[in-house]
């Protein structure tokens, strides 16, 4: 088993749960391939529009890649795989929706913060709180930029809160007190899972070396908005139902 029945209840009366080395080393190393090739594109394109930075991502300081999975079967092996089903299913329940998916990346060196923030809170439309699972590519330690998280007793609140764009990242800001949380410090392979609704934050990349991290997002509703100027697009890609897988890997 992947996720016992303590971390079940960890998740639920905190908010997040930590499982460590699990990811499977041929998954690991197929999200580690795609990363750089994804971030070539990315540069393609920001050297198309004549800028360093698209939305919140900053070249050569931190990259958001989303939802290339339909291009990609290593990505597609990964977030359908069955130790992704049984992880899920223990927090969602027997119907299971991929919701979104990226890759947060941060540079060697300058390697940017992100702020504290909700996963929902960059979500344009009302809906219910999904489970994000922060997957780490390379061993994370505060040096090189892991996250944090603040419980929900700590955070004094299980629900959405409005959150404020700050000018100079982009980034949407939803804490402002000053406990610093607490780091995830895990080796490659861990899987940190936390609720749409738990507040979260990630430091600098100080080190020599890129800090790459994969974000697959599930739902236990389909939940979507299908016009793009209103706000955030989702997948709203069916998993499991009743229990059973309906996506292959």
């Amino acid at each position: 088993m992947s996720i016992s029945a303590e971390q079940v209840e960890q998740y639920k009366q905190e908010g997040y749960t930590v499982l460590e080395s699990v990811i499977p080393s041929g998954h690991l190393e197929a999200l580690r391939s795609e990363a750089q090739h994804h971030i070539d594109l990315m540069h393609a394109e920001m050297d198309k529009q004549g800028s360093d930075t698209l939305g919140i991502s900053h070249r050569d300081k931190r990259y958001f890649i989303s939802n290339k999975h339909p291009d990609s079967e290593a990505l597609q092996s990964f977030l359908f795989s069955d130790f992704m089903a049984e992880i899920t299913k223990a927090i969602l329940g027997e119907d299971v929706y991929l919701f979104y998916e990226q890759y947060v990346i941060k540079a060697a060196e300058k390697g940017m913060k992100f702020s504290w923030h909700q996963d929902s809170g960059f979500v344009d439309f009302e809906h219910q709180p999904y489970l994000s699972c922060w997957c780490a590519l390379d061993d994370m330690t505060e040096e090189n930029g892991t996250i944090y998280v603040l419980p929900y007793d700590r955070a004094g609140t299980k629900e959405l809160v409005p959150h404020v764009r700050e000018e100079s990242t982009n980034d949407k800001v939803g804490y402002h007190g000053d406990d610093p949380g607490v780091p995830v410090i895990v080796p490659a392979g861990s899987i940190a899972l936390f609720s749409s609704l738990t507040f979260h934050r990630s430091g600098e990349n100080t080190t020599p070396k890129m800090r790459r991290s994969y974000l697959a997002q599930y739902s236990a509703t389909p939940m979507g908005n299908d016009d793009a100027s209103k706000g955030t697009t989702t997948l709203a890609v069916p998993f499991l139902k009743g229990g059973e897988r309906v996506a292959a890997s």
